[in-house]
């Protein structure tokens, strides 16, 4: 099954009476809190899901900005959104399904069955489909989550060594790859090896996701196909889950390295490269 779902097929779920929990994950860098917007219009029956305190945990500023939440964390979060054992959820939101991917690669990872609506909130409203406008307070669900079931996730060595036995593929802006701007990170560049593929890049001007073909076609000019082992990062472990989203559609299986950039740039010693294609490394951090 693919791990996205147009707005026509949900509809049709919907109305056929299936069990589909849909979770809004409403969020943006310059404006994390979602709920003000969930409020102002959601699906009907979707649940708010905070994503700076439900899918990450505070951490130590070397971890990253948006480390993995513990798993018994993860499970009363689930719970709270009223999840039970065997809900089939779609995660939305209006950010072109960045943070929504977030949501999918965690859940899943824990052996949830999740989707990703295609287009999120706005193909919603396009398609004329009716809003709630109050907040969800569901019955508390009695789901369990299990350790991790799915290895996906990479950790700052094996991205120090992904070059070397695969692709590492920064999926920021090339800006940020470039070092030409650091954001809120202390060094600006990118890890040495890096090929970047902006995750914009995967995303459609209707803000779907890109034919499967097409992603295949723009990633084999990186040298990727259906074997290499890839593994992606980004600023702090969000838009890469939206990449692992597109190369999932794509037919391609990759490892997140969630504390990205903003760990790596806040770990001594570690090298750091500017430019574009052979990039020079400008030292350690």
């Amino acid at each position: 099954m693919s791990p996205v779902v147009p707005v026509e097929a949900l509809v049709a779920e919907l109305s056929a009476g299936a069990r589909v929990r849909l979770l809004d994950v409403r969020w943006r860098l310059d404006r994390p809190e979602g709920r003000p917007e969930y409020l102002s219009g959601h699906l009907p029956g979707a649940v708010y899901v905070d994503l700076e305190r439900e899918l990450a945990r505070p951490g130590r500023p070397e971890e990253g900005r948006h480390p993995l939440p513990d798993v018994a964390d993860l499970e009363a979060a689930a719970r709270r959104w009223g999840l039970e054992e065997g809900d089939r959820v779609v995660v939305y939101d209006d950010n072109d399904g960045v943070p929504a991917a977030r949501a999918w690669w965690l859940l899943r990872r824990h052996g949830v069955d999740v989707r990703v609506l295609d287009g999120g909130f706005r193909a919603w409203v396009r398609a004329g489909l009716r809003l709630e406008h109050s907040d969800r307070a569901p019955r508390r669900g009695r789901i369990s989550l299990p350790d991790a079931v799915l290895d996906e996730s990479a950790t700052i060595d094996d991205a120090a060594i992904a070059p070397r036995v695969g692709v590492l593929v920064d999926a920021r802006a090339p800006q940020h790859y470039r070092g030409q701007n650091g954001g809120l990170d202390p060094v600006a560049g990118h890890i040495p090896g890096a090929v970047n593929i902006p995750t914009i890049s995967h995303i459609g001007a209707d803000g779907r996701l890109r034919d499967p073909a097409d992603i295949r076609a723009t990633l084999e000019g990186h040298g990727i196909g259906p074997h290499t082992p890839v593994v992606l990062y980004c600023s702090s472990g969000i838009p890469s889950t939206h990449s692992a989203l597109a190369f999932a559609v794509a037919g391609i299986r990759t490892r997140v390295f969630v504390g990205s950039w903003s760990q790596w740039a806040r770990s001594l010693g570690r090298p750091v490269a500017v430019g574009a294609g052979a990039a020079e490394i400008i030292g350690a951090v």
